[in-house]
């Protein structure tokens, strides 16, 4: 299956990478994530939420949390695509890593489980291309912070 893999150095901690992921506000700083609900544990929701009108919502991204550590890792399962004018896409997974390493950290994050098919390729294409371009701002807004 096609994945999304997306490393970069950034000068923080692995704390603060799984922070940026899973607190609201930082969501928001950095990714423009509108509205989110997020269980911090195995087994918790993990939503996230952009365009929200009072009619409705632009496009939505949830799954289920498979690991949690807030010292380095966030790994979610199920991970679905909704958007009102697409097919929804999923079961995806979402992983990011952080560790440090001679004083800097390394963030590892991917994006797997697309499907070979028509419905997938404009979202596959699209992930592809935004996930590099997304990480170098979290690198940006970390580095700020």
């Amino acid at each position: 299956m096609k994945k999304v893999e997306v490393i970069v150095e950034i000068n923080t901690t692995p704390e603060k990478v799984i922070q940026a992921f899973t607190d609201p506000v930082m969501l928001n700083e950095w990714w423009g994530v509108e509205k989110s609900l997020i269980q911090k544990k195995i087994g918790g929701i993990y939503t996230l939420a952009w365009k929200v009108m009072e009619n409705g919502i632009g496009y939505i991204s949830t799954g289920i949390i498979k690991k949690y550590s807030p010292i380095g890792e966030l790994a979610i399962n199920n991970f679905v695509y909704l958007n009102p004018g697409k097919p929804f896409l999923g079961p995806m997974n979402l992983t990011v890593k952080s560790y440090k390493k001679n004083g800097i950290t390394n963030v590892y994050l991917c994006q797997d489980g697309y499907k070979d098919s028509d419905e997938w390729d404009w979202y596959y294409q699209a992930v592809k291309e935004a996930w590099p371009v997304v990480m170098q701002q979290f690198k940006k807004y970390l580095e700020s912070k």
